[in-house]
C-alpha cells in the first residue's frame, strides 16, 4: 500500500502499485495531459514507472527545466526514427541533449546533405502526428548486443560492449524504431510539437580523429511555438553578429589553414588588441602587480614537477633539441614560480603579484576550434599572487572588486558566479582543501555575492571561483577566475621566511579577469555587432573630402585630430561623398567628418555619427571636446 508524498507535502495512499501517470490522473485531468515524466525520490523516471513503495513524487511537465530536457531528448530519438525510415542503411550512434537543443550522430555511407534536413524534419512531424506510444523495456547486456547486431547497428553494439557485463540496459521503442537509452522519454511522440533541425556537421566517432567520420544533425525543441520562434530569432541575430564575419568585413584579423587555431592580426585588429592590453596594464600597476615575461618553451621536467604533464600532456605541443624534450607552455604558472624562486623571500615581500600577457599554446582538437573563441594559441591576462595563508581572503576580495570594475568598463553588468570545489583526482591534503574552499566561500560571503556551487569541478591543485558574463543575447561566457593553490608552490620548491623566522610555503592564487584576450575580443565584437565603444574602435574618425580641392584641409584636420589623441584617418578617394559615408558607416567608424567648400570657408567640419545622427558644423576643437573622456581608456584614471 504505497504512500506517495507530493511536493506540497500532501499524501496519497493507494491499495496497489500505481504508475506516475496514474498518480497524475488522480490529481487532475489537466496534469495528466501535461505530464512528461516524474521525479521519484530525486530520480527522473518515465510516466510509466511503477510506484510500489512509499516515495516522494513530483510530476514533471514542460514548465519544468527537466521537462524541457525530456522533450529535447525525445526529439533526438524522433530524429533518429525519421532518419531510419528514410535511409534504412544509416546506423544510429548517440543523440544527447546539449545547450539549447540536441544532436544525433549517424553513420551513412552515401552521406546526408543540408537539403535532406527538410525531408527529415517533415518525416519527424509525420511521426509526431501519429502519436506513437514510447515504451521502455529492459534487456541484459549479452542479449542487447545480439539484438542490435541483428539490426545492423554496429555502433550501438560497440557502446554496449564497453558497459559492465552485469548492467541491465533500458531500450525505448516507438513503433518499429528501438534505441538504447537510459531515458526518461515522453509518453508518446504526439507530445513533440515544436522543433526544428538546424545544421549538419561532421564528427568523429567518440571524438577520436582515428575513428570514422560521422554526420551530426543538430536540432532544437521547445515547449511552445513562441519559445521556438524566439530561439530562432536569437540564432539569426547571433549569425548577424558572428565575430568571424565581422572580423573579415572590418579587416581586423584572419585565420588560415597553415596555422589552424592561430590568429593573423591585421593593423586595425591589433589596435583593438593593444587598447585592451594597455587598459589592463594600467590596472596592474595601480594594484601592485609586477609585469613579467617567461619563456615560451621550457624543459619537460618542469611540467612533470608541476603536475601538468600527468594531467595535460595530450594537450601540449612538444619539441626537442640536443636530446632534451621541451614543452610549449599551455599556461604561465610554473614560469611565475621560477621568478618567485629567484632570491630569498621574506613575509615582508608578500603578497607578491606577478602578471604576464603570456602567449600560451594548447593542442585543441581541430573540430573544437571556433574563430577567436576557441584557439590553439592565445594570450591571457594572467597573474599569480604569492601570499601567506592569512592573506587569501583579502586578496580574493580585492581581485573581485577589480574584476567587477573592469567588466563594468566594458559594459557588462550581469556577472554569474560559480564556486568549484575539490575534484576526485587532486593533489594536496584534505586539510589544505578545507582551508582553500573556506577562504573562497568567506570571500564571496564578504562581498555578498550569490553563487552556484559546482561540486567536483575545481582544478586538480585547488578550488576556484569562476565569473561568467551574460551578453545582450542572453549567452553566457566564462571569462574570469581565481584559484587557490597550496600544491604547486611546494612541488616547485617555493618558500619564504615567515615572521617567526621559519621557512614557509606560500599560497599561490591563479587569477585572470578577461581570460584569453582573443576570446574576449570575439565576445566584444559579437556583443556590439562590430560597433565597438569609441575608446576601443580601431578607427575613431574618418575625415572625408567632397572634392580634390578640399584635400589640404582634410589632411590638416586629420593631423589635428591625431595630435588630440584620435585614431584618425582621411579618405581622399575620387568617389561621391554619399558612397564614402555609406562605406565608412558599414566599417562601424564612430565619427565621420566631412569637409566641403563651406567648411573650408568657415574653418569648420560637418560631423555625423555611425548611427546616422547629423551633429552639424563645428570647429575641430569643439569636436574633440564633445567626446572628450570617451577617447580615453576607461582605466586611465585609476589610481
Amino acid at each position: 500500500m504505497p504512500v506517495i508524498t507530493l511536493p506540497d507535502g500532501s499524501r496519497r495512499e493507494y491499495e496497489n502499485a500505481v504508475t506516475v501517470a496514474q498518480v497524475a490522473a488522480d490529481i487532475g485531468a489537466g496534469l495528466a495531459r501535461s505530464a512528461l515524466a516524474g521525479r521519484v525520490d530525486d530520480r527522473l523516471v518515465d510516466t510509466s514507472f511503477v510506484l510500489d513503495h512509499d516515495a516522494r513524487l513530483a510530476i514533471v511537465t514542460d514548465r519544468d527545466p527537466e521537462g524541457l530536457e525530456v522533450l529535447r531528448h525525445s526529439t533526438a530519438h524522433l530524429l533518429a526514427h525519421a532518419v531510419k525510415t528514410l535511409y534504412p542503411a544509416a546506423q544510429v550512434t548517440i543523440g544527447p541533449v546539449i545547450n539549447d537543443g540536441f544532436y544525433y550522430d549517424f553513420a551513412y555511407e552515401p552521406g546526408l546533405s543540408p537539403d535532406d534536413l527538410k525531408r527529415i524534419e517533415d518525416r519527424m512531424r509525420e511521426l509526431a502526428r501519429r502519436d506513437i506510444p514510447v515504451e521502455r523495456q529492459t534487456m541484459d547486456r549479452a542479449r542487447a548486443i545480439g539484438f542490435f547486431e541483428e539490426l545492423g547497428e554496429a555502433y550501438k553494439a560497440e557502446i554496449i560492449r564497453d558497459l559492465p557485463a552485469t548492467e541491465t540496459l533500458s531500450l525505448y521503442r516507438q513503433g518499429d524504431f528501438v534505441d538504447l537509452c537510459r531515458g526518461p522519454h515522453v509518453p508518446s511522440t504526439g507530445r513533440l510539437k515544436h522543433f526544428k533541425l538546424m545544421t549538419l556537421a561532421g564528427a568523429y566517432w567518440r571524438g577520436d580523429s582515428r575513428n570514422p567520420m560521422l554526420q551530426r544533425v543538430y536540432g532544437t525543441a521547445f515547449a511552445s511555438r513562441e519559445a521556438l520562434e524566439e530561439h530562432i530569432r536569437r540564432l539569426e541575430e547571433a549569425e548577424r553578429r558572428d565575430h568571424r564575419r565581422i572580423g573579415r568585413a572590418l579587416d581586423l584579423f584572419h585565420i588560415q589553414e597553415e596555422a589552424p587555431g592561430m590568429i593573423f592580426w591585421h593593423d586595425r585588429g591589433l589596435r583593438v588588441y593593444q587598447a585592451i592590453e594597455q587598459y589592463i596594464r594600467r590596472f596592474l600597476r595601480a594594484h601592485g602587480y609586477q609585469e613579467v615575461r617567461t619563456p615560451l618553451i621550457m624543459d619537460k621536467s618542469l611540467w612533470e614537477r608541476s603536475g601538468h604533464w600527468d594531467k595535460f600532456a595530450d594537450g601540449m605541443f612538444t619539441t626537442s633539441s640536443e636530446k632534451r624534450e621541451y614543452a610549449v607552455k599551455p599556461m604561465n604558472c610554473p614560469g611565475h614560480v621560477q621568478i618567485f624562486n629567484q632570491g630569498l623571500k621574506s613575509y615582508r615581500d608578500l603578497p607578491l603579484r606577478l602578471a604576464e600577457f603570456g602567449s600560451c599554446h594548447r593542442n585543441e582538437p581541430s573540430g573544437t576550434l571556433h574563430g577567436l573563441l576557441r584557439l590553439r594559441n592565445f594570450v591571457q591576462d594572467d597573474a599569480h599572487i604569492f601570499c601567506a595563508e592569512a592573506d587569501i581572503q583579502s586578496e580574493v576580495s580585492a581581485f573581485i572588486d577589480l574584476l567587477y570594475r573592469v567588466y563594468a568598463d566594458f559594459g557588462f553588468r550581469e556577472v554569474l558566479v560559480k564556486l568549484s570545489t575539490r575534484p576526485d583526482k587532486r593533489v594536496g591534503s584534505e586539510a589544505l582543501w578545507d582551508k582553500a574552499e573556506a577562504a573562497l566561500t568567506q570571500a564571496l560571503a564578504h562581498k555578498g555575492l550569490a553563487y552556484d556551487l559546482q561540486p567536483g569541478e575545481g582544478a586538480f591543485y585547488g578550488p576556484k571561483i569562476e565569473f561568467a558574463l551574460k551578453d545582450s543575447l542572453g549567452r553566457v561566457w566564462q571569462c574570469g577566475t581565481i584559484q587557490v593553490d597550496f600544491a604547486m608552490p611546494e612541488r616547485l620548491g617555493a618558500s619564504f621566511i615567515a615572521a617567526d623566522g621559519k621557512k614557509a610555503i606560500p599560497v599561490m592564487l591563479h587569477r585572470a579577469i578577461l581570460g584569453s584576450l582573443e576570446r574576449f575580443i570575439g565576445i566584444l565584437i559579437e556583443e556590439h555587432a562590430g560597433a565597438l565603444p569609441l575608446w576601443l574602435a580601431p578607427v575613431q574618425v574618418v575625415v572625408l573630402g567632397i572634392a580634390d580641392r578640399h584635400a589640404e584641409r582634410v589632411q590638416n584636420v586629420e593631423k589635428e585630430l591625431r595630435a588630440a589623441g584620435w585614431r584618425a584617418e582621411s579618405d581622399l578617394r575620387n568617389e561621391k561623398i554619399g558612397f564614402k559615408i555609406r562605406e565608412h558607416t558599414m566599417q562601424k567608424v564612430p565619427y565621420l567628418v566631412v569637409v566641403g567648400d563651406r567648411e573650408v570657408d568657415e574653418g569648420t567640419v560637418s560631423v555625423r555619427t555611425r548611427e546616422g545622427v547629423d551633429l552639424g558644423g563645428m570647429v575641430v576643437g569643439a569636436l574633440t571636446a564633445l567626446v572628450g573622456a570617451g577617447l580615453a581608456n576607461p582605466g586611465s584614471g585609476e589610481g
